[in-house]
């Protein structure tokens, strides 16, 4: 009987039906929900709406780069500020599925803000621009903000839905069905002709249908360690003692460093890339949205791929080679001088979007103390969010300072992202000269 049981079990854990399952569809269909938000709001129609709004010659297309970058930057900030003490939050209360909920609502309600306020008719204006401008740019960065604390909790959710021989394959999941939202989320194009305004009320509309599945179908796993309340004194105190303690940690505060440099070159690329194809290699704003739906389907692609592939070679090894491959991306990127040529960078960059959150997440759960998980999935996204706002400011200085140049402005700010992204590669790759246990010691 019990050799029958042990033949069983790893066919069990082989298959891929449980992700079939309505709690891990549910889970997964936020991601779909969000990655609209991302891709319609973050990536292009955002940055189409501030080129649109500031003008179209040269010098201004450049201002607009800058502009762009720096409203990312500002969003990362308050991230930076919040996402150690949401990371304490999970650890001392056990929520993470109500705290998505709230904080996704708040996002949503800021995206129909932005929607609201671009189709207000005012000759009002502040610091020389439209109030009606300035405004939907301010609710943007707030909208940022919000949709990126509650993927904090929402990429911990996923260690309460399945055992840890299944996480690769599920996270993978959860990415691809998410890049899957961009290819729905992309429809609300055919509504630009009436404004950027329906576009995204549209966006907003869409965020908030495929997130309710999660409201209704995802039970909140119940926690041992839960407390009614945690002062905000409290929980930066804990965070200063959880960088204290990291250094015992060597492996996990190495990958840290490592992803600050890689996500600081994919998070300012998310937000540049829409215009620089545009602006710098001549897509008109169709060709782009084809140029997203192809990037998108590599990003589904590999990001389901890279769930088998870290399961197979590791984690480890597989964000070297999502680093690797966006090294590529961006130097083919960075000399294109042809459409042919930005469409292979804008397909490898696809890739290594989708695999980025897959391999990322994996190594989180495989290094932190399980007790300590919240609090270094927090500074894991600290760490991702600090470089969230260095990045698009080198990127939005460089297109600031070198204005005058035009397109070699912005060649030139996409270039320092391929030596970002090679720190981050070689300071992962590098060896240890203590082991872990030795360090903490």
């Amino acid at each position: 009987m019990e050799s029958k049981r042990l033949r069983k079990k790893p066919n069990q854990n082989r298959g891929l039906g449980f992700l079939l399952s309505l709690p891990i569809l549910s889970w997964a269909l936020y991601d779909f929900a969000n990655t609209i938000f991302s891709s319609n709001i973050t990536t292009i129609f955002f940055p189409f709406y501030v080129t649109d709004s500031i003008g179209n010659t040269a010098e201004m297309e450049q201002l607009g780069n800058t502009l762009i970058a720096y409203a990312n930057a500002l969003a990362s900030f308050f991230l930076v500020i919040f996402s150690p003490l949401f990371g304490v939050w999970i650890d001392k209360t056990g929520y993470k599925q109500r705290y998505i909920i709230r904080f996704a609502a708040v996002s949503i309600l800021c995206t129909v803000l932005m929607g609201v306020f671009a189709g207000w008719n005012t000759e009002t204006t502040l610091w020389g621009l439209p109030a009606p401008f300035v405004a939907t740019v301010l609710v943007f960065v707030l909208a940022k903000f919000f949709y990126n604390s509650s993927l904090i909790f929402y990429d911990a959710k996923i260690s309460d839905l399945v055992p840890r021989n299944r996480l690769s394959t599920l996270s993978g999941f959860g990415v691809a069905v998410g890049y899957m939202g961009t290819l729905v989320g992309l429809l609300v194009y055919f509504l630009l002709d009436d404004g950027y305004e329906y576009v995204f009320l549209a966006t907003a509309g869409l965020y908030f249908v495929f997130t309710l599945p999660l409201v209704f179908f995802l039970k909140e796993k119940k926690s041992v360690q839960k407390q009614s309340s945690i002062s905000l004194l409290t929980g930066y105190k804990e965070i200063i003692a959880t960088f204290k303690e990291i250094r015992k940690h060597q492996s996990i505060l190495r990958f840290m460093v490592a992803y600050f440099f890689v996500n600081d070159a994919i998070a300012t690329t998310i937000a540049v890339m829409s215009v620089y194809a545009v602006t710098v290699v001549g897509f008109s704003s169709e060709q782009f949205i084809i140029l997203y739906l192809v990037s998108t389907v590599t990003a589904i692609i590999g990001s389901f791929c890279f769930g088998q592939i870290a399961n197979r070679v590791g984690a480890h090894r597989s964000f070297s080679f999502v680093a690797l491959i966006m090294v590529v991306a961006l130097t083919v990127g960075v000399l294109a001088t042809a459409q042919w040529m930005f469409w292979i960078a804008g397909s490898l960059f696809g890739i290594a979007l989708g695999s980025i959150w897959v391999t990322s997440r994996i190594l989180i759960v495989d290094l932190a103390p399980v007790e300590k998980q919240g609090q270094f999935f927090g500074l894991f996204a600290f760490s991702g969010k600090v470089s969230s706002i260095i990045g698009p400011m080198i990127y939005g200085s460089i297109t600031l300072g070198l204005r005058g140049y035009g397109d070699l402005a912005s060649r030139i700010a996409l270039t320092s992202l391929i030596v970002l992204t090679l720190i981050g590669l070689l300071v992962h790759v590098a060896k240890k000269k203590t082991p872990d246990r030795m360090a903490a010691r």
